[in-house]
């Protein structure tokens, strides 16, 4: 039997963590706070990889790598910066038996060394703009951990770029966060939302930080990817100059961006079921699994092997010839959230026949073999877009608006879910939300609405309309 999961809507949190260990994406490290990523799961987030950098290489980025470590003299020189990191740095203090002179950082992030080389290179205006990206983990000393959401040490991608001019930097800014939210929407089948972060919530040492917001099955909300504009301030602290078509001395204009392995924890938490995970096509380590019936039947494994040849030219394939019995393999397949499964028998084969069956809405297709190029995109294709509505209608179903305080505490001691509402811009209010309704700013969207003239905290004019939840 394949062991069973804590049902969805009994223990929320639970049933995640039976996904994350039983589906096989992680297993818990003798390292505390921290998670090893298995073949499974690391093979998910490879395919975010492999998509995500040919988009950011499309768009003229390159890969470089840097350091692991950043000298604490080198962090110290942007301010807000390191002020907003201080918390959950991980520090080196001896270099093998011997005492070190500057305790080393272990990178939370690399602004700080992509500054410092920064400074080293760019020289001219004819160097600009240089657009980097890298790969690699990164350490934040998290006090409470949950696979996927919060890890001491996670992986993600960083992108770093500076330019000749602010309206330069700011489009780069803005791209990238929409190179975010269309990858989340289309390839993850996950709805976001767009918008723009409080001055509270925004990255440390940033002007602007952007950002995009999904909603879980739960009604929760989980920040899934951010882009920050930095102004000329890092430049400016770490003396990044370059000679400008006027001959004098300038200051380039910055930005990061980054998404991380969070991304395989909104999958699971936007798409799983009672049964386990369910993979969107286009991330899946196997698009499709076949599973022979009556495999000790003649021909019955040497057609499924033929059919594994030829579907491997279109799509990602597996084929299932162990010996556990057929009902323990679909069990085990729908557990691991692959998309299709395609079921072989004596009798498929006499009719020239398979059953397609879509892992979403279990929904079986007698297919002939001859249309299987056809019906296997159009399937997979499909369950994407049935996913994507899926989330979006569950969205739609826990957002709310709210003109006044009482309103917004009467919404917010029920189910979870995205409550709007106007905002007249001051901390002070937006720290009430926090304190009395639990909730906290997602973002100010993009998408903006006219609920009211006021702010419900204070009744004072607003200037903007606010989305509020609770969020991991």
């Amino acid at each position: 039997m394949v062991e069973a999961i804590t049902p969805i809507n009994e223990d929320f949190t639970q049933w995640y963590t039976d996904i994350c260990l039983k589906a096989e994406l992680v297993d818990y490290s003798t390292v505390k706070g921290c998670v090893i990523l298995r073949p499974y799961g690391y093979a998910i987030w490879e395919n975010i990889m492999h998509l995500l950098d040919a988009r950011f290489k499309a768009t003229g980025h390159e890969n470089v790598a840097m350091p692991l470590f950043i000298p604490e003299s080198l962090l110290q020189k942007e301010k807000d910066h390191v002020e907003g990191f201080a918390p959950e740095v991980a520090w080196v203090t001896m270099g093998g038996s011997e005492p070190l002179e500057d305790r080393l950082c272990v990178r939370p992030t690399s602004e700080t060394l992509f500054c410092d080389h920064f400074a080293h290179v760019l020289h001219s205006y004819r160097d600009l703009p240089m657009k980097y990206n890298q790969w690699c983990s990164v350490v934040r000393w998290e006090k409470t951990t949950r696979p996927f959401l919060r890890t001491r040490e996670f992986w993600w991608q960083e992108g770093h770029t500076i330019h000749e001019t602010a309206q330069e930097a700011i489009e780069e800014t803005e791209q990238q966060l929409e190179t975010y939210a269309d990858f989340c929407e289309n390839e993850l089948n996950i709805p976001v939302l767009k918008g723009k972060k409080t001055d509270k919530e925004k990255f440390a040492g940033a002007e602007a930080t952007y950002t995009i917001e999904a909603m879980m099955h739960d009604g929760k909300a989980l920040q899934s990817g951010t882009s920050h504009y930095f102004g000329d301030g890092f430049s400016r602290a770490f003396g990044v100059q370059f000679t400008g078509r006027d001959n004098t001395l300038q200051y380039p204009f910055q930005t990061s961006w980054g998404m991380s392995t969070r991304l395989i924890g909104a999958i699971i938490m936007t798409h799983g079921d009672d049964e386990g995970l369910i993979l969107p096509p286009a991330i899946a380590p196997y698009q499709v699994v076949i599973v022979p019936v009556a495999a000790h039947k003649p021909g019955v494994l040497e057609k499924a092997e033929e059919l594994r040849a030829r579907l491997s030219k279109f799509v990602r394939v597996k084929l299932d010839d162990s010996e556990n019995s057929p009902g323990w393999k679909f069990a085990q397949w729908e557990m691991k959230g692959v998309p299709l499964r395609l079921e072989i028998g004596p009798k498929d084969i006499e009719n020239g026949q398979c059953v397609l069956v879509r892992r979403d809405n279990r929904e079986k297709a007698f297919t002939k073999l001859e249309n299987l190029e056809a019906a296997i995109p159009a399937l997979l294709d499909a369950l994407g877009k049935s996913l994507y509505a899926r989330a979006e209608a569950n969205r739609a179903g826990r957002t709310w608006t709210a003109t006044t305080m009482d309103e917004v505490l009467e919404r917010a001691g029920g189910e979870n879910g995205y409550i709007k509402t106007m905002w007249c811009g001051n901390l002070a209010c937006e720290e009430m939300m926090k304190e009395k309704a639990g909730l906290s700013s997602r973002c100010m969207p993009f998408a903006q609405e006219h609920l009211s003239d006021v702010c419900p905290c204070c009744g004072k004019p607003a200037k903007a309309m606010v989305v509020w939840g609770k969020a991991y």
